[in-house]
C-alpha cells in the first residue's frame, strides 16, 4: 500500500508536454520517480520546459508534430534512441477552433480533428511495440486527456473541438478493450477549467470562471496532476476504458 502511487523506475511520454495540462502532469510524475519525456510542435518551449522541469528528475524534450502519422512515427523513433520501452503514454496535445455555424471553415475542423482524435490513435499505434514490452512486466498505461465538452455542451460553438473529444472519449473505450490483451489499460481524463493558453477564460479571468463552478476555483496543478498519477500509478491498474472528470462539479451543472 505504501507505494500505490509511486511512479519510481517508470517511464513517461506526454505529448503537449511544454506547458498547460501537460506540463502540470509531467511535474507530477516527475515528483513521484518517472523518467519523463514531453513533446510539443515547438522545439524551443520544449527544450526549456524540460530544462525547467529537470530540477525535479529526469525530464527530456523530444519535439515534434504529431498530427500526423509520419509525426508520430518520427515521435515513436526519438523516443526509442532513449528507451526500449514505455510504461506510460500520454496523448495530451491538443487544440481548439471556434466559429459560427455557418461560417465553420474546413481547415478549423481539419487542424482540431487530426491532432486531438486522429493523433492520439496513431501514436498509441507507434508506441504500441514499447508499450507491450513494458506491459510484459506490469500494467502498461495509456492515458488520453480529453475535455468536459466532450461529455456535454457548452455554450460556444466550437465544433470540431467538441466532436473531436467525444470521439476521444468513445475512441478511449474501443483501444482500451483491444490494448488490455496485452496488459496495456487505456483511460481517459476529461478536464474542466484549468488555467492554459487553450483555456484563456480559465488563466485570465479565474473568478469569473469560478462563480460557474460548484467547487468554486478554477483547478490548479495540483487536481491534474494528481488525477493523472492515479491512473498512472499501481492505484489505477484496474481502471480500463473509464474516462475521469476532473472539474470541480461542473458537468453536474449543464
Amino acid at each position: 500500500m505504501n507505494n500505490l502511487f509511486s511512479l519510481q523506475g517508470r517511464t513517461a511520454l506526454i505529448t503537449g508536454g511544454s506547458r498547460g495540462i501537460g506540463r502540470m502532469i509531467a511535474a507530477g510524475f516527475l515528483a513521484q520517480g518517472a523518467r519523463v519525456y514531453i513533446s510539443a510542435r515547438k522545439a524551443a518551449a520544449c527544450d526549456q520546459t524540460a530544462a525547467e522541469l529537470g530540477a525535479l528528475g529526469h525530464c527530456v524534450s523530444l519535439p515534434a508534430d504529431v498530427s500526423s502519422v509520419a509525426g508520430a512515427k518520427a515521435l515513436a523513433a526519438a523516443y526509442a534512441t532513449h528507451e526500449s520501452q514505455l510504461d506510460i503514454l500520454v496523448n495530451n496535445a491538443g487544440a481548439a477552433w471556434g466559429a459560427p455555424f455557418d461560417d465553420f471553415p474546413e481547415s478549423g475542423w481539419d487542424k482540431v480533428v487530426d491532432l486531438n482524435l486522429k493523433a492520439p490513435f496513431f501514436l498509441t499505434q507507434a508506441l504500441a511495440g514499447h508499450l507491450r514490452l513494458a506491459g510484459k512486466q506490469r500494467v502498461a498505461k495509456v492515458i488520453n486527456i480529453a475535455s468536459i465538452d466532450g461529455l456535454s455542451v457548452n455554450p460556444q460553438e466550437t465544433y470540431s473541438y467538441a466532436g473531436s473529444k467525444a470521439g476521444l472519449v468513445h475512441l478511449t473505450r474501443r483501444m482500451a478493450l483491444r490494448l488490455i490483451e496485452d496488459n496495456i489499460a487505456v483511460t481517459a481524463i476529461a478536464p474542466g477549467a484549468f488555467a492554459s493558453e487553450m483555456n484563456r477564460d480559465a488563466r485570465d479571468r479565474a473568478d469569473e470562471v469560478s462563480a460557474h463552478i460548484p467547487a468554486g476555483r478554477i483547478g490548479v496543478d495540483e487536481d491534474m496532476a494528481g488525477a493523472a498519477i492515479y491512473l498512472a500509478s499501481r492505484a489505477g491498474d484496474y481502471v480500463v476504458g473509464e474516462t475521469l472528470v476532473v472539474d470541480g462539479g461542473v458537468t453536474l451543472k449543464r
